[in-house]
């Protein structure tokens, strides 16, 4: 199996049929793999966020990370585009949803898929990676640290009308939530609480928590990086989406 991966900026057709910008890393023979769409952070479709997406193919999956910041400031470096995005509301939910599938179905129509893709996100990618494992075609979803899975109806907004905790039985796909013991959103008993709602409602899933850890730990640009729970956390992601993806 050769190791060569071509990695590079392409477009993608997402909600509403617009085409919106991605970056993508593919692996260049033709073993038939699983797929996994990243999910950027709030900071951003960024270089990190690229290198993670490269960090897929290297281990095998092809990948894909759409820009869902496109719309706002197309062409603008990733810190202008997340601040045009915030500035309009935030990205809605269904809009989210609709890129994800593209990336979804930009995958499974890669000659070399086996038909399976995942979602993986950080931060607010987590929260949306949570919605995609309930309303998007994936079949596997990895949510890392995200905060505001858990709110109240009164915390809803015209662009997130629905508090994801709400859509739990609606869930489809198995979730690996990956999570620090010292974040605030999603707290401790945030984490509890998806919890409880999963195993009530008989969803797969598998939740690990890193006490020593806070809010971005995978990041490695932040303060809060954590080498010794991302360590840990990389090989969750690799079981699980080995389990799952194939």
């Amino acid at each position: 199996m050769s190791d060569a991966i071509q990695a590079e900026t392409i477009t993608i057709t997402g909600h509403g049929d617009d085409e919106i910008e991605a970056y993508a890393a593919r692996c260049l023979d033709s073993d038939r793999r699983g797929g996994v769409v990243v999910i950027h952070h709030m900071p951003g479709y960024d270089r990190a966020t690229k290198e993670i997406t490269r960090t897929f193919a290297t281990y095998g999956y092809n990948a894909v990370c759409p820009n869902l910041f496109h719309r706002y400031a197309p062409g603008a470096k990733p810190g202008d585009a997340a601040a045009a995005a915030r500035a309009a509301g935030g990205v809605p939910d269904d809009q989210a949803m609709g890129d994800i599938a593209g990336g979804a179905k930009y995958l499974r129509g890669l000659s070399n898929s086996n038909g399976k893709v995942g979602v993986i996100g950080y931060c607010s990618g987590g929260r949306q990676a949570f919605l995609a494992a309930c309303l998007a075609p994936v079949d596997a979803a990895v949510d890392c640290y995200g905060g505001g899975v858990v709110v109240t109806r009164d915390e809803v907004t015209p662009q997130r009308p629905v508090p994801p905790i709400d859509l739990v039985p609606q869930m489809k796909a198995p979730l690996l939530g990956l999570f620090g013991g010292q974040d605030r959103n999603p707290s401790p008993d945030h984490v509890a609480r998806m919890e409880k709602e999963l195993s009530a409602a008989g969803k797969e899933y598998e939740f690990h928590t890193y006490d020593d850890a806070n809010h971005g730990f995978f990041s490695v640009d932040f303060p809060t990086y954590n080498q010794e729970a991302v360590r840990d956390g990389w090989k969750q992601i690799w079981a699980f989406f080995g389990k799952h993806l194939g």
